[in-house]
């Protein structure tokens, strides 16, 4: 009995690094393919960074505390037994990750959370039926597949009509941009900082550190010190480049390309941080479970783990990133350097109004939706609509065959275990 409990361990852990690993792989896209797709930084530069700071974001900054999987996603009195929860949590985690496998293999982006959801779904209906299922968390992730590319694609497509406007059809595009380029440096630093403070399991470890309380409104406050800092040192370095006579279209030119080359780290760095917990979090509720024979609303997520998932990120990051990368990097629409930050600008802003507001967001829908605005930008012709046709049919594949995939899983082991 003794060595079934530890082979079922041992299955979870295996699980869980195989979801990294598919997470890793999956998921890269949405920090580093702008980035590559405008030649910004080349793939083998784009897949080392990410490994670094997807690692360095889901151990030092990661969650130590996360959802037991199923809150929110099935019924309570559907969950009485701990053994059939340890089953379900597995099962869970093995089905998101094969359906991520597929779609990765396939080089399409799909939601890692929304496929957790789905292996959820799966595992609820077959404990309670339809009864089992918190049906109205899941119309919430429905809806995000509506909200998350709609709000990506309108914010990237006003984000680079911005900069064509008041740069590029300016009469002097070399001048104008020099005026302006503090104001787009202030405006990625703001973002970009109270992002990575608000709402998040970095900003909780801020607050741990110094005993007071980060909100919304002081993320904001202290992203626009950063951003009214970043903007004075950059109008400065202009000053200094047009005064040495070495100022000119190139010079504003690579300030996209770095801004757009930070805003992809940013990326990176957060979705270590956020995402490592639909690895580990399944695997966390399991250990919980295993060791003290119950769960709660809320469960530790040991250190170990959190290398374990920041490890398996990393790996699946360096393995198979690039097939998603070259997806939406290149395959949508033709990026430039100034198109690559208007989408991650879009991004970011768009995680922030949702941690604000409390909507419900996919970064990967969200990430596929800001590359459509800029490429709309130019017409229509300029996207590739078979790809999008095929990124459409894999976002709503994604919760039923995740959720029959778990079913079936959870059905194999219970034989098993």
């Amino acid at each position: 009995m003794e060595f079934s409990r530890l082979a079922l361990l041992a299955t979870a852990i295996a699980a869980g690094l195989y979801m990294a690993w598919n997470i890793g792989a999956n998921d890269v896209a949405n920090s580093m393919a702008t980035a590559v797709g405008a030649k910004a930084i080349s793939l083998r530069q784009a897949v080392l960074i990410a490994a670094v700071l997807e690692f360095s974001g889901a151990f030092f900054v990661g969650s130590h505390v996360t959802k037991t999987i199923a809150v929110g996603l099935v019924r309570s009195e559907a969950l009485s037994d701990p053994r059939t929860l340890m089953l379900g949590s597995v099962s869970a985690v093995l089905a998101a990750g094969l359906w991520v496998f597929l779609a990765t293999w396939k080089e399409m982006p799909v939601s890692t959370t929304h496929s957790i959801v789905g292996a959820m779904v799966g595992f609820g209906f077959l404990l309670g039926g339809v009864r089992g299922v918190v049906w109205g968390t899941v119309g919430k992730v429905v809806l995000s597949w509506i909200v998350s590319p709609m709000m990506g694609a309108m914010l990237s497509y006003f984000i680079f009509k911005i900069i064509v406007r008041s740069i590029f059809s300016a009469d002097d595009p070399v001048g104008r941009g020099q005026r302006l380029a503090p104001f787009f440096v202030m405006a990625a630093a703001w973002i970009i900082v109270a992002s990575l403070l608000a709402k998040t399991p970095f900003g909780k470890k801020v607050s741990d550190w110094t005993g007071v309380e980060v909100t919304l409104g002081r993320a904001m406050f202290v992203g626009f010190v950063a951003g009214v800092l970043s903007a004075l040192f950059s109008a400065l370095y202009f000053y200094l480049r047009v005064r040495a006579g070495r100022g000119g279209y190139a010079d504003v030119e690579m300030l996209f390309r770095r801004l757009q080359v930070l805003t992809s780290c940013y990326v990176a760095f957060a979705h270590g941080a956020n995402d490592v917990a639909n690895a580990v979090g399944p695997v966390a509720t399991f250990y919980t479970i295993f060791r003290e024979g119950s769960v709660g609303r809320f469960v530790e997520v040991p250190p170990a783990l959190l290398a374990l998932g920041g490890f398996g990120i990393s790996l699946g990051i360096a393995t198979w990133g690039y097939k998603v990368i070259n997806t939406l990097g290149s395959k949508i629409t033709v990026l430039t350097n100034t198109r690559g930050f208007s989408v991650d600008m879009a991004v970011a802003t768009t995680v922030l109004l949702a941690s604000k507001f409390g909507m419900p967001i996919s970064t990967t829908h969200t990430a596929v939706g800001a590359v459509i605005g800029v490429g709309l930008a130019r017409g229509i012709d300029a996207l590739n609509l078979d790809v999008l046709w095929s990124i459409g049919l894999s976002w709503l594949l994604t919760v039923p065959v995740a959720a029959l995939s778990s079913v079936l899983i959870y059905a194999i082991l219970t034989v098993f275990f």
